[in-house]
């Protein structure tokens, strides 16, 4: 490939990364996809990120960053639907998409589609454009189910990762934890994946005084706090730290701030709520809303910890950010965590999901708020910059337009033998 300047389709059909941060279809994955692609587009390279318009809200056409363009895909009755809704009005996508680059005359060198949904759009696009598709399915439903938590995944969803990963060029992983799921769960040779971590955007996320962003978010000098950043589901553990705070009462000036849900009266968090008075803590919960990802940086900074209660993450973005911010990380030993985390030094990843054991981990903090400086806690993580992902996620595109190019040269002699 070398200094060629690729032109890439980008697929999120399900979940816009304009999206606001925190509710059920955007959250880390659509960080992801912002950030790589503004990354991309620097390097001179065009992307163009295909996603669903939802209630005509946006222009069909979005100019994102230097290189990078957001496509708004309009189909019949698509607000807001559910993602396994959007299932059946897939082939209208598809069409869709294939009018918009049969309009522009583009020819893409690469399709890098994200999640099962726009997974399957790109097995379409690969078999109608003849270009290689490279698939990150950010989670995987087989894993979700084992969990046991929450709301089983659909059958449908399972069959489809486990076609998609099969029919696709190249798979992307953002840990070796990811890897060994898509081989040991869904029989991909370990040959096929490419391992890659997420990325952080090291100017946005940096350390700022803990005292200063206290007093601008309104929250006590004196109390221990700690911070939730992301959506509200089951999967992720909330109700399991709610129970960790309730097992801390003594500490009385610790504060729980909860970020992201979808409004006060989504049914999650009122059952979050719920929970909250059953357990008598309501003077240790804050529930903060969504925050946009550009104001998170004083949250980070102005916690004692991060804390990520889940029972399952891919790699777990929302700890990086707070390792970049200074602030240490109290984890369940999911995703990247324990790879990101120096044990006892920047953090605590905790033995299991069990609330007694996050609140071993959140005692821990308490016990030592000045576990180390912030500054070398950024250090610890300065290798994970956008940059630095990018680089690698390029190394990948040339591994999947290589494996096309052996495909192809496969096929003609195949066909020339028996010609």
């Amino acid at each position: 490939m070398g200094n060629k300047q690729l032109r890439i389709a980008m697929l999120s059909i399900h979940s816009n990364p304009i999206g606001e941060l925190g509710t059920n279809d955007t959250g880390g994955m659509s960080v992801y996809i912002r950030e790589l692609a503004r990354e991309l587009g620097k390097r001179g390279h065009r992307i163009d990120v295909f996603t669903r318009l939802q209630n005509g809200r946006h222009q069909p056409v979005v100019d994102l960053f230097e290189n990078v363009r957001l496509i708004h895909l309009g189909i019949p009755n698509n607000g807001q639907l559910s993602r396994l809704a959007l299932y059946p009005y897939l082939p209208d996508f598809f069409k869709s998409m294939e009018n918009f680059r049969s309009r522009e005359g583009i020819v893409y060198d690469l399709i890098h589609s994200h999640y099962w949904l726009s997974g399957r759009l790109g097995n379409w696009a690969q078999e109608r454009w003849n270009q290689p598709h490279l698939a990150m399915l950010h989670t995987l439903g087989e894993v979700k189910n084992r969990t046991g938590v929450g709301r089983p995944e659909p059958e449908l969803r399972i069959a489809a990762e486990k076609q998609l990963v099969k029919n696709c060029h190249r798979i992307l992983a953002p840990t070796d934890r990811e890897k060994d799921n898509l081989i040991r769960y869904y029989g991909v040779c370990g040959e096929k994946i490419g391992v890659v971590p997420c990325g952080v955007n090291m100017d946005l996320f940096n350390p700022q005084d803990k005292q200063a962003t206290r007093k601008q978010l309104g929250f006590d000098p004196d109390d221990s706090i700690l911070l939730y950043v992301g959506r509200f589901e089951p999967l992720k553990g909330i109700e399991g730290l709610l129970e960790a705070i309730s097992h801390l009462k003594r500490y009385r000036r610790l504060r729980l701030v909860l970020v992201g849900g979808d409004g006060s009266e989504a049914p999650e968090s009122r059952r979050l709520k719920r929970k909250v008075a059953n357990l008598g803590i309501e003077d240790k919960v804050l529930f903060a809303g969504r925050v946009d990802q550009r104001d998170l940086p004083p949250y980070y900074s102005s916690a004692d910890a991060l804390v990520i209660s889940s029972h399952y993450e891919s790699f777990g973005l929302v700890g990086l950010e707070a390792l970049a911010c200074g602030r240490p990380v109290v984890s369940t030993p999911v995703g990247a965590m324990e790879t990101l985390i120096d044990q006892s030094q920047t953090g605590y990843v905790v033995s299991d999901t069990r609330s007694r054991s996050l609140a071993t981990g959140i005692q821990s903090i308490i016990a030592n708020p000045n576990l180390t400086r912030a500054d070398e806690i950024r250090k610890s993580v300065l290798k994970y910059s956008w940059s630095n992902v990018a680089a690698a996620i390029l190394m990948e595109y040339e591994t999947a337009i290589r494996q096309q190019v052996f495909e192809d040269d496969h096929l003609m002699l195949a066909r020339a033998s028996c010609g």
